[in-house]
């Protein structure tokens, strides 16, 4: 049995399949970590959400800032952008289960010392506490309010996340951190402007991950969504976005041993590890 940890989709399922393939995936005993962006910018994100939802006793999903945004289209919380590729999956005829099915998945998995989120944690939060944030929002995107919240969520940049703000602010800030964050500032605030790589990040940011923090040192954090970060690992930290809706790839990296397989959107695979 193994588990591979799989970064952002975004909608490039032949590339999705072709990285299933190289590592011989089986489902009745592997599992697929999903880091979140299973949909837009690729070209056929009714597939992966259809693989996912039909592969769901062995694939765990953890939303991403463009699932959410696929939501709140659904729910008519906000208008369409430019560059969105999610017209053909609403019009699907499936649209309503595929839609319902992702509003009932989470914004975090854990398994044992293994943490996966689309973004970031908090520093003020241990696994517990994350764990307790991404429940209480799941509650509310499974309910009438999922199209204020989302909607709510499209128009506030939050600064900060404090446990002294009213219930709706610290929600939304941690929302925000789950699906957006990548960077603090130096006085711990929460930004959300810079994308760029490692090697050239402002001297006022910090990577989330290297901010002081209340997780046990034997915890690591998978996530996606820095793809100019690309494949990365250090202490606490499993970044699995490389970019494949970019013209890039999409990554599996299997837990056990680390090893990484990597799939462009003409199929090719490559191995950086075995």
């Amino acid at each position: 049995m193994a588990t591979y940890a799989i970064g952002d989709v975004q909608g490039c399922y032949g590339a999705l399949r072709a990285l299933l393939d190289a590592v011989d995936f089986d489902p009745e005993h592997d599992e697929v970590w999903l880091a979140g962006d299973l949909v837009n910018r690729g070209p056929d994100s009714t597939s992966v959400l259809r693989w996912a939802r039909d592969h769901q006793g062995s694939v765990s999903v953890v939303l991403g800032n463009h699932d959410l945004y696929l939501l709140a289209r659904a729910l008519g919380a906000v208008q369409r952008r430019r560059h969105d590729t999610l017209d053909d999956l609403l019009s699907a005829p499936d649209s309503d289960s595929l839609i319902d099915w992702l509003r009932h998945q989470p914004l975090l998995v854990s398994q044992g010392d293994w943490v996966m989120v689309h973004a970031a944690l908090h520093p003020d939060w241990s696994v517990d506490a994350a764990e307790g944030a991404s429940r209480e929002l799941e509650a509310v995107l499974k309910s009438d309010g999922a199209a204020s919240l989302l909607a709510e969520s499209h128009s506030v940049v939050p600064r900060q996340w404090s446990l002294d703000d009213p219930s709706r602010v610290r929600q939304l800030a941690a929302l925000a951190v789950l699906t957006r964050l990548r960077c603090l500032d130096t006085s711990g605030g929460l930004t959300f402007d810079y994308t760029g790589t490692l090697a050239e990040l402002p001297h006022d940011r910090t990577p989330w991950w290297r901010v002081p923090h209340q997780r046990a040192p034997s915890v690591t954090v998978i996530t996606g969504h820095w793809a100019a970060l690309g494949y990365h690992r250090e202490p606490g930290l499993l970044a699995t976005d490389t970019g494949c809706a970019w013209g890039r790839h999409l990554t599996a990296v299997r837990l056990s041993d680390g090893a990484v397989t990597q799939a462009a959107l003409d199929g090719s695979v490559s191995r950086l590890n075995a």
